[in-house]
């Protein structure tokens, strides 16, 4: 057993939409990915006063990725142009494939609209191996009482995705990964996989002490390969976010919201858009985000 040394700690950037607080770890400055993550958002929590839109995200595009979103509060409304039309709720699963190329919306429905309400959750980006880049689309579905769970000794681990913990989700993913929700009662533990070659934890909610140090919410923490190790919850418990995977096959090129391993494939795309040869999203469709001007 290699001996655990601390691990790098990202502190995300946050930054106001509207009046609603979204934090981003990943890609940092430190890390660009971990594992095939390579966007981490956290959302909110915010609240809501009856007849406030809340999120109200117009029809874009991605390539070469597959989205996730998964709430802890709230409810949101996604569509694509394959015609999927999903209200996404706490601890479902909701896998969108880009691939070649999706287009999809993120609103508040109007019957939710009209009530007080919360809203918080995650969202983030798995890079595709460059076999999978140019894949077919699709959106996957699956509801909270479908993710494996496991109860012990004051921790509840839900796995979003990927194997661990000897469990494994449905969802199908295009190269090896793990994605869990963990709840810890005050001093509960839980370790991280050792099978996987990237790792990190989400710190949402408490503290955790690793190896001795503690780490606040609001920080990823990244561990190198090998180190066996677990974190545990302080005094008032804590909630985190566990990820990663097999290293990727080389680097993303990241614009807006495409993401490829090719420059010339970013260009393509970001043609495509303007010249609105993507696909359309049924049932919304009369608004689009615009391609921003200039983007590093």
């Amino acid at each position: 057993m290699t001996e655990t040394v601390a691990p790098l700690v990202i502190i995300p950037r946050a930054h106001d939409i509207g009046g609603f607080e979204v934090r981003r770890a990943l890609p940092s400055a430190q890390k660009q990915m971990v594992g095939p993550f390579i966007f981490f958002d956290e959302m909110g929590p915010g609240e809501f006063l009856g007849g406030q839109k809340g999120v109200d995200v117009r029809p874009h595009p991605h390539i070469g990725l597959s989205t996730v979103t998964y709430l802890f509060e709230g409810a949101i409304r996604h569509r694509d142009s394959l015609g999927t039309l999903q209200d996404i709720k706490p601890g479902a699963v909701n896998w969108m494939t880009a691939g070649q190329g999706i287009v999809h919306s993120e609103r508040t429905a109007p019957e939710v609209m009209a009530v007080p309400r919360r809203l918080a959750g995650i969202q983030s980006w798995v890079a595709l191996p460059k076999s999978a880049e140019e894949t077919a689309p699709g959106f996957f579905h699956h509801p909270a009482m479908a993710q494996p769970m496991a109860v012990d000794a004051g921790l509840t681990l839900r796995l979003i995705a990927g194997e661990g913990w000897g469990m494994k989700a449905p969802v199908v993913t295009s190269s090896p990964l793990f994605y869990a929700d963990a709840i810890l009662a005050p001093g509960a533990s839980v370790p991280l996989p050792a099978q996987h070659e990237e790792r990190a934890a989400y710190v949402v909610q408490g503290e955790v002490t690793v190896a001795g140090d503690s780490f606040a919410a609001g920080r990823m923490l990244v561990f190198r390969a090998g180190d066996a190790l677990a974190l545990t919850a302080g005094p008032k418990g804590a909630r985190l976010l566990l990820l990663g995977g097999a290293v990727m096959d080389g680097p993303r090129y990241i614009f807006w919201n495409f993401v490829s391993s090719s420059r010339e494939r970013i260009e393509q795309a970001k043609s495509d858009w303007e010249a609105q040869r993507f696909a359309r999203v049924p049932g919304d469709d009369a608004e689009f985000i615009p391609l921003p001007a200039a983007r590093a």
